[in-house]
């Protein structure tokens, strides 16, 4: 039986009536400041930081406060239809999981406990190229729930091409090219601490667990005569490293040596800024599933995806990770919307914190939204439950926020849903 949003609140409810409350904050502010608790002090600066001074991602919040909902009344809501319908499939709601990085910082089950509490709820989780866990461990515990891979374009066209059809083969139903980060972003809080989980081995196991890139171990190895002092501190991440190596016992990995130079054909080969629009023909020529352009900002942009034949795109500044000071994806979704007119799914990425913003970015032509940070900090305190109950919870504020705004179904929300607010400062600001 479906368990509508009443019902998931009359849940809540009761078990507070019987003392019994839920380890997950559902203020999105109260979760982020327990979740930092759980977590250690780089894992939180990775997670929760973003580029330079941070601009980008107080836009992205600010901007959803430029529109209000005018709630129409005397509508009957009495029952409430949240799917949508996505290169073909039916999903129980306009939701999907962003793909997010290095998951074991969080919790030690990673990626495999969101691909489960995805699984259980019917969301499409984006698994992260550079996830904990390969990406055929999680597809394995979600049956035939659906799934994508986000694809960074990698130095080697052939670990590309073995990424995809490596998707290909566990089921995944897109293939969702991230865009924004050819280099990495001037990210404050991680370079203060002087920090990049991915040198202690971490976040790199679609690399390790791929054929071809163990093929790229078998070359010269770069990086191996430069000579570094030797600390502590390194000893340490070098054990880590180590440790965080797929197989065998530490020793034999630690003589292979293949630790250390997986980390540095990592570091070398992971990104490409010298990717260009001509590239995509080549990822077109590798797989028949839908290409998916993540990152995108100007409608210009949007409209070459379109001549490229681009199956869909995501409005997105990679939560304020990559350009400081960039636009607020909600501020770019109207014209990027006005230019794609249907011909493709518009997504929309970065700064989701609530029903509301879920209601106003479909009211101005979002097919979806994709969930980031507060699913990672759901995993944080609680592993799979936790995140099963920061997804539930947003579902449930998505559905009683569309009702009792009059909607009955998604095809209701509609821009006339929403008033523009006219804000003096971020005028004058720009």
């Amino acid at each position: 039986m479906k368990l509508t949003a009443p019902d998931w609140q009359k849940e809540i409810y009761l078990h507070g009536f019987a003392g019994i409350f839920s380890k997950v904050n559902i203020d999105l502010a109260n979760l982020e400041a327990t979740a930092k608790r759980y977590l250690s002090h780089n894992a939180y600066a990775y997670i929760a930081g973003g580029a330079g001074c941070e601009d980008t991602m107080r836009n992205n919040r600010a901007a959803f406060s430029n529109y209000s909902i005018v709630p129409r009344m005397l509508c009957n809501v009495g029952e409430r239809d949240t799917p949508i319908e996505l290169f073909g499939a039916k999903l129980s709601s306009p939701f999907l999981l962003s793909p997010i990085g290095v998951l074991e910082m969080a919790h030690r089950d990673a990626d495999i406990a969101v691909a489960r509490a995805a699984a259980q709820l019917g969301i499409p989780y984006i698994f992260s190229n550079q996830a904990s866990k390969p990406m055929e461990a999680c597809a394995s515990v979600m049956q035939n729930n659906p799934r994508w891979f986000q694809l960074y374009w990698s130095k080697s066209n052939e670990l590309v091409t073995s990424f995809v059809l490596r998707a290909e083969r566990c089921g995944c139903r897109a293939i969702v090219v991230t865009l924004d980060t050819t280099l990495l972003g001037w990210r404050t809080r991680d370079l203060e601490l002087a920090y990049l989980p991915f040198l202690e081995g971490k976040g790199i196991a679609q690399y390790t667990s791929d054929p071809v890139f163990q093929k790229m171990l078998d070359e010269s190895d770069e990086g191996a005569d430069v000579k570094r002092k030797v600390t502590f501190k390194s000893i340490a991440g070098l054990i880590k490293m180590v440790n965080n190596y797929p197989g065998g016992n530490f020793f034999s990995k630690l003589r292979s040596g293949r630790p250390i130079k997986a980390v540095r054909k990592f570091t070398a080969t992971y990104s490409n800024p010298c990717t260009t629009w001509s590239d995509l023909k080549f990822l077109r020529a590798q797989t028949k599933l839908p290409i998916v352009l993540k990152g995108i900002l100007h409608a210009d942009d949007a409209r070459m995806a379109i001549d490229h034949g681009i199956d869909g795109i995501v409005v997105s500044n990679h939560g304020g990770r990559q350009v400081d000071g960039a636009i607020a994806t909600l501020d770019a979704l109207p014209k990027i919307c006005n230019v794609v007119q249907n011909k493709i799914p518009v997504l929309l990425d970065s700064g989701i914190r609530g029903g509301a913003d879920v209601f106003k970015a479909l009211a101005l032509g979002a097919k979806a939204v994709c969930i980031g940070r507060p699913y990672v900090y759901g995993l944080a305190m609680a592993g799979e439950q936790g995140v099963y109950t920061v997804l539930r919870n947003f579902m449930a504020d998505f559905e009683l926020t569309m009702a009792l705004s009059g909607c009955k179904n998604i095809q209701e929300i509609t821009a006339d849903r929403l008033q523009a607010n006219l804000n003096p400062f971020r005028q004058n600001a720009s």
